[in-house]
């Protein structure tokens, strides 16, 4: 499996670097302008990493937004968005650097064929930048025009504690040493976000390192709002009892509750089947969008499913009728 790497200019083009925001209010603001919704408590500690220059750890069950943060940080920042996707097996070179091995031999036939005999020379010629190859972690260490960018470790839990071993080191100084070429320090250090889906712990020292925060699933209030501001499309009574529909979803006994993703991708979508309220035929027709398992679909589909869509008709009408009175 390859490394997935994402190094991408977040900023329109002429775009201004923003600043750190001032306070809590500001940070809310920002992600606000960029349509994530967010809580006052994220909010804090958000600002708190980008002000203390601490990284930020995020952990939670997938597709709550914890990724997101990070680009939409990179796009209000006007920052370069540096991602490390984690995975099993990942190591240095696939993380940090490696040597372009082919042009290293192609250069050194090169010289021999010419009648090169200089060994100390050709060996600094072809342990030089020309023939690095700079993964993530490097990359990030690098001075950028637009200012620190942000480093996205995403989904650490997937990697081996050898692998976040050498990570530790990294965050301790924003370092790194090439054997060869002696040690890259970072100028100005990266805002650093990590997430985890938590499928193993992270040992304490690294989360020592970062300031912590659980990303939780959303009340109705602000799925509500995250919906609104994510598929505006969606008609209003149908944005409601989707989202009350899924947070009824989250309280059955399922191996994989939907996240916020599958709450966004089944509005997209019901949008795209021109519904305008649910029923529970559409709704069956549709739980593959929402649950990822067939166990799950299984147990949910056809009589329940219509249960709670009753449900949620039923109360959204009580609480029409409440706020008329």
């Amino acid at each position: 499996m390859q490394t997935k790497r994402e190094s991408e200019a977040a900023s329109e083009p002429g775009q201004k670097t923003a600043h750190i925001p001032a306070s809590i209010d500001e940070t809310l603001d920002l992600l606000a302008g960029a349509d994530y919704v967010a809580d006052r408590a994220l909010a804090t500690v958000l600002f708190l990493a980008l002000r203390l220059g601490r990284p930020l750890f995020l952990e939670g069950e997938a597709g709550v937004g914890k990724t997101e943060i990070a680009k939409v940080l990179a796009k209000s920042l006007g920052r370069q968005l540096i991602r490390l996707q984690c995975y099993e097996g990942l190591d240095v070179a696939a993380a940090v650097y490696e040597w372009n091995y082919a042009a290293q031999m192609m250069a050194i036939r090169l010289a021999e064929a010419s009648g090169e005999t200089d060994r100390e020379r050709l060996e600094h010629d072809i342990f030089s930048q020309r023939y690095l190859i700079e993964r993530p972690l490097l990359q990030a260490l690098e001075p950028s025009p637009s200012g620190a960018p942000i480093l996205l470790i995403d989904e650490l839990d997937r990697t081996d504690e050898a692998f976040e071993a050498f990570l530790l080191e990294i965050l301790s100084d924003y370092q790194v040493t090439i054997p060869e070429l002696g040690t890259i320090h970072a100028d100005k250090p990266p805002i650093v976000i990590i997430t985890s889906n938590r499928t193993r712990e992270i040992h304490d020292a690294l989360k020592r390192r970062c300031l912590y925060h659980w990303v939780g699933y959303p009340d109705l209030q602000r799925e509500l709002a995250i919906v609104a501001a994510r598929a505006p499309n969606a008609p209003k009574r149908l944005t409601q009892e989707l989202v009350a529909f899924v947070q009824k979803l989250r309280g059955q006994d399922l191996f994989k509750s939907p996240g916020v993703a599958e709450t966004l991708d089944w509005a997209s979508a019901l949008v795209e089947l021109d519904a305008v309220a649910l029923d529970p035929a559409l709704v069956s027709d549709t739980l593959g969008v929402l649950l990822k398992y067939q166990d799950d679909i299984a147990k949910i589909e056809g009589a329940k499913a219509k249960q709670l869509v009753d449900e949620v008709q039923s109360e959204l009408r009580s609480h029409a009728v409440a706020a008329g009175a």
